[in-house]
């Protein structure tokens, strides 16, 4: 089954409610979607958004990257021989993470369809459910405890908690105000960003021991190039640490580990630069004992749905951070991963099960 094309098409999605954490305010999501067309017929679908300040990848160079330089190296390459066009992806540019998890995605789509199985059981078949948390954007205190009491109302039992963009006092009320608001049944998972230094970072995590906030988990306390900082806070506080912008590839993951510099992994297929590489990040955690999460960028429910079925397939993931597409105004995006509030469901159509993007849809300001 070879490639025979690769298009690009550009979505933009409104969301309900601006998206805001310690290092941008996002109002829609915007991203480049990939069909992959083999000669039988098949198309895969990939995706690809703009994270400047994660990635550094822009529309532009995105699609640039995708059109002009993978193309014409993965046209008329057999999708079977995956290894090798992951190594050719891998070798054509330097980072350039999402776009290479484009294509990447597209390719498994279409190893999955042409298997005639669910992406989620081509790549372990643990499980086709999963339990997402929701996002609380960086806001005011009041505004965070009433965005968190409408999402539980919702029936949300886990809420990711943004703060780092201002001084431990304030995100320490944040986060009071939240743990008051929702009660103490929810779990709470709070997310700075690299927002804090790892001083400032241990000082406030045992302020909120010692309030018995019951924090489930920190995500990127300090700044994503500083591993000492990652261990000193994982070593100096009770609750758990979790890497996010400290680990794009696998390389990142065997050193953080090997340091003991988290207790916790949080995989997102455009830092990794698609599944091949995500799988390779889960297999070294689960070497060391150490659980991941899988998270995603603003993105749509193409690649949020590939993040779905890596996450569905793995024992070793055990969190999921997946709730992008809750918060859009509209939902083009035809087939993929079922949403009822906190609980995905995905289907057994083959690959990622997702038909197609319905681009009117969008202007027209449907969705569900």
């Amino acid at each position: 089954m070879k490639i025979v094309n690769v298009q690009t098409d550009k979505l933009s999605i409104p969301l309900i409610k601006p998206f805001k954490t310690a290092l941008r305010t996002v109002e829609k999501a915007e991203s480049m979607i990939v069909r992959l067309t083999c000669d039988d017929g098949t198309i895969g679908f990939g995706e690809a958004p703009p994270t400047h300040v994660i990635t550094g990848d822009s529309l532009g160079s995105i699609n640039y990257t995708i059109m002009e330089v993978l193309r014409p190296l993965i046209i008329g390459l057999e999708v079977e021989k995956r290894e090798h066009i992951h190594q050719v992806i891998d070798r054509a540019i330097l980072h350039n993470t999402s776009a290479k998890a484009a294509v990447d995605i597209a390719v498994y789509d279409c190893l999955a369809q042409k298997a005639g199985m669910p992406l989620y059981q081509f790549l372990g078949g643990n499980a086709n459910r999963l339990e997402t948390d929701f996002t609380v954007s960086v806001n005011s205190v009041n505004e965070m405890t009433r965005d968190a009491h409408e999402i539980v109302k919702q029936g949300f039992t886990t809420l990711k908690i943004k703060v780092g963009n201002s001084t431990i006092n304030e995100d320490l009320e944040r986060v009071a105000g939240v743990r008051q608001a929702v009660g103490n049944q929810i779990k709470l998972r709070l997310d700075a960003n690299q927002g804090w230094r790892a001083k400032d970072a241990i000082a406030i995590i045992r302020k909120m021991e010692d309030m018995d906030l019951g924090i489930e988990l920190i995500e990127q306390p300090v700044p994503s190039w500083d591993f000492e900082g990652m261990k000193l806070v994982t070593e100096h506080v009770d609750t758990s640490i979790m890497a996010d912008e400290s680990i794009f590839n696998p390389k990142d993951a065997a050193r953080l580990l090997a340091m003991h510099g988290c207790d916790i992994i949080n995989i997102k297929l455009m830092k990794a630069g698609g599944i091949a590489e995500a799988e390779k990040i889960n297999t070294l955690a689960e070497t060391y004992g150490v659980e991941c999460m899988v998270g995603c960028m603003v993105e749509s429910k193409v690649s949020v749905t590939a993040a779905c079925h890596f996450a569905a397939a793995k024992v070793n993931v055990t969190r999921c951070d997946l709730d992008t597409p809750l918060m859009f105004a509209s939902e083009p995006i035809e087939g993929g991963a079922n949403y009822r509030q906190s609980q995905i469901t995905l289907s057994d159509a083959p690959g990622l099960g997702i038909t197609g993007v319905n681009f009117k849809k969008i202007k027209r300001g449907e969705g569900n």
